[in-house]
């Protein structure tokens, strides 16, 4: 018997993927430390000083289990939003949600309609459980095509779609009315997952209201903490759905999945509503500072309302690629590209303090002459 052979076939025809190469890796790979970490999308602005003491004062609790009903995040999210308690479901970040709704809708052969180049991840969880991918280009290169994203789901008769508004990996976005007009366009056999990880950062008019899908139970909102409140590590994220919807998260979740240090976290983030608003405006100032570097240097920046900005280099993915790694390797410089063409011919730069924003400065143009531009 092979090692391989006393697993299942699905797992076997799977390739060993990492959706995401960390920077912790590339230090191992290389040799070298990271000096700015400006490519994973965190908050290098970190959480709010009233969030790490919250933390520090669960730390001596963290003996126990958290809550396995995770009430009073429950409620806490609830409270800020303006909605009942019942219609939230949590998890381990964006990405354990992900797992856990396609656990609920894909079996072996399912068709799952998502955008081609976007969050890896969810495709990721698709083919852990033997769905069928079914992907639409991007409109213009640029932003997720919802016209496409319809029309395939249509087709494809699809119970699942995927939809991230602001968008990873462009940084792009549609208008909430848009957003809204597509969800009430779907069959009501499709369950769309509307992922608004970066809903702090983008404009006003980006997000429908909280109440926008009234009573549809085909629609998820998924939202994290990883992004603008600064607790990647925490792995803290939620779902807004309709009462049965949410309910059924617990049908298959990890009931012991969430950290009580991460869970204080959250709560305490959510009521330092001040500190967000600061860290908002330092991230808008930062994604003004890498398109003006990238416009310097004679790159496009393009419009973004996230915590980075895709860069177009004008190229191809060979001359982003070179650029992403000479930016590593010379200058200890972490930053990442979109996965696949044409979105690879962009870089991608996270927001970060102004330290960070002074290395990838200055590394850049170094790293563009030494490619020959």
């Amino acid at each position: 018997m092979t090692e391989f052979s006393r697993f299942t076939p699905l797992l076997r025809s799977l390739p060993a993927t990492i959706p995401f190469v960390g920077p912790e890796a590339i230090e191992r790979q290389r040799g070298r430390p990271v000096l700015a970490r400006i490519g994973a999308n965190e908050s290098g602005f970190g959480p709010a000083p009233s969030v790490l003491a919250a933390m520090r004062a669960a730390a001596e609790t963290t003996w126990k289990y958290s809550d396995p009903e995770n009430d009073g995040l429950k409620q806490a999210i609830a409270a800020h939003l303006g909605v009942g308690a019942r219609t939230i479901a949590v998890g381990e970040g964006i990405d354990g949600l992900l797992g856990e709704i396609v656990r609920m809708v894909v079996e072996p052969g399912t068709p799952v309609v998502t955008s081609f180049g976007g969050y890896p991840t969810f495709n990721y969880h698709v083919a852990g459980f033997g769905g069928r991918l079914v992907t639409v280009p991007y409109d213009a290169d640029n932003r997720e095509d919802l016209s496409g994203l319809l029309d395939a789901v249509k087709r494809e008769d699809a119970p699942l779609v995927y939809l991230a508004n602001p968008d990873n990996p462009m940084g792009s976005w549609h208008p909430a009315e848009a957003i809204a007009a597509f969800a009430r366009a779907l069959p009501e056999t499709t369950l769309l997952i509307l992922d608004e990880a970066y809903g702090e950062t983008a404009p006003a008019d980006a997000i429908p209201p909280i109440g926008a899908f009234g009573d549809m139970p085909n629609v998820v909102r998924f939202r994290t903490f990883s992004k603008a409140y600064g607790l990647a590590g925490a792995r803290i994220a939620y779902g807004i759905a309709t009462p049965g919807t949410a309910a059924a998260f617990d049908r298959i979740r990890n009931h012991f999945g969430m950290n009580r240090v991460g869970v204080a976290a959250a709560i305490a983030a959510l009521a330092d509503q001040a500190y967000l608003h600061e860290v908002v405006a330092k991230i808008a100032a930062s994604r003004a500072r890498i398109a003006e570097v990238a416009t310097l240097n004679g790159l496009r920046p393009l419009a973004s309302a996230t915590n980075f900005v895709a860069i177009d280099c004008g190229r191809d993915q060979t001359y982003a690629r070179a650029i992403v790694d000479r930016l590593m390797a010379d200058h200890g410089v972490f930053i990442r590209m979109p996965g696949v063409a044409p979105l690879n011919r962009c870089i991608r730069v996270s927001t970060g303090p102004s330290e960070e924003m002074d290395r990838f400065a200055d590394a850049l143009p170094d790293v563009l002459r030494a490619l020959g531009d």
